[in-house]
């Protein structure tokens, strides 16, 4: 039997919230953090699978699916979302935080700013400690002080306007549909009826400055796009994000690193990194800035940290939860169990 699934928009003191449970599960708290260009629907099928003794929850971050469209500063890099998620916390207590992509930055800047409210997390393909775009080296050196190469100025024009007119076919490769099969999860993945529900998910996103992609600045390095000060893209720019002293709080919480194999997002090799884009030729006049080491970012903070186990899914994409449930499954529980 599957069990059901219900949403409840839930006021805090900061904003309603749109928050997905499972009525009838009782346990330890467990709550999902969505990526960017999604929403908690995402989580559903992760929800109704944890099994006894847990309690999931799915939030919708400001600006995606059921929750208010406030307003993104990026100049706060991700402490917007992350205190709406504290704020809920507020009424939830502490909980299992578990992070994706976008929520993944989320979720650290939870653990950073109030490490007593997190009992573990669990970090799914996260965005690098030191943002998306614009850095090099382990340490996340800027290739430039402005951030050139991160920001709003990245996303793929003819995306953000599929996106805005709300185009469900996949008569374009760069529409939400297209995009979700080619880089979401694994090259072949069959989604099966959630498909159309994962495709609405990402038509939720609000489109503009304030929201995704956020507002850019032009810059003279190449490839002369710099972060602006709004949208969820300027929110993980490395001018405005960096988490780089997760070693230093207290308490330490166990964090589970799980990641696909085949993820064409969050890599040392992304896809989406104009980087990376520029030396395969699909940026013009790249000038030989180095791809964003994004993997070996993150391991690198993780391995200061200290009390974390990475766990690679052989086959799975950016969504290892989407494309390979049952390792993901199994990689979860072990984590919350232990």
């Amino acid at each position: 039997m599957t069990l059901p699934v219900t949403a409840e928009r839930i006021r805090t003191d900061r904003l309603t919230l749109n928050v997905l449970s499972v009525p009838g599960t009782s346990g330890e708290p467990v709550l999902f953090v969505h990526g960017n260009v999604s929403c908690s629907a995402f989580w559903r099928s992760t929800m109704t699978s944890l099994g006894e003794g847990f309690r999931p929850y799915a939030v919708d971050l400001r600006g995606f699916g059921g929750s208010d469209p406030e307003p993104v500063d990026a100049s706060r890099g991700v402490r917007d979302y992350s205190a709406d998620v504290l704020a809920l916390l507020d009424r939830l207590g502490p909980v299992h935080l578990v992070g994706w992509s976008l929520g993944g930055g989320v979720v650290m800047q939870v653990l950073r700013d109030r490490p007593a409210a997190v009992r573990s997390l669990t970090l799914v393909n996260p965005v690098s400690p030191y943002g998306f775009g614009g850095t090099t080296g382990v340490d996340g050196t800027l290739n430039s002080p402005d951030g050139v190469g991160s920001g709003g100025g990245g996303a793929n024009p003819e995306f953000v306007r599929l996106l805005r007119e709300g185009d469900r076919s996949d008569g374009s490769p760069l529409s939400p549909r297209s995009v979700l099969r080619a880089t979401y999860v694994a090259p072949g993945t069959d989604l099966g009826e959630e498909e159309d529900a994962f495709v609405e998910s990402m038509l939720s996103t609000r489109v503009g400055d304030d929201h995704y992609p956020g507002d850019f600045l032009p810059s003279d390095v190449w490839p002369n796009l710099a972060p602006g000060k709004r949208g969820v893209l300027n929110s993980i720019a490395p001018t405005n994000f960096r988490i780089d002293d997760l070693h230093e709080i207290d308490p330490k919480p166990p964090i589970l690193w799980i990641r696909g194999d085949q993820d064409v997002i969050v890599s040392d090799t992304s896809l989406f990194d104009l980087a990376h884009l520029g030396a395969i030729g699909a940026v013009p006049g790249w000038d030989g800035t180095p791809a964003q080491p994004m993997v070996a970012q993150t391991r690198a903070v993780l391995e200061r940290y200290g009390a974390y186990r990475e766990v690679v899914v052989e086959g799975a994409g950016h969504g290892p939860h989407l494309d390979r449930p049952a390792e993901f499954r199994a990689a979860l529980l072990a984590h919350l169990r232990g």
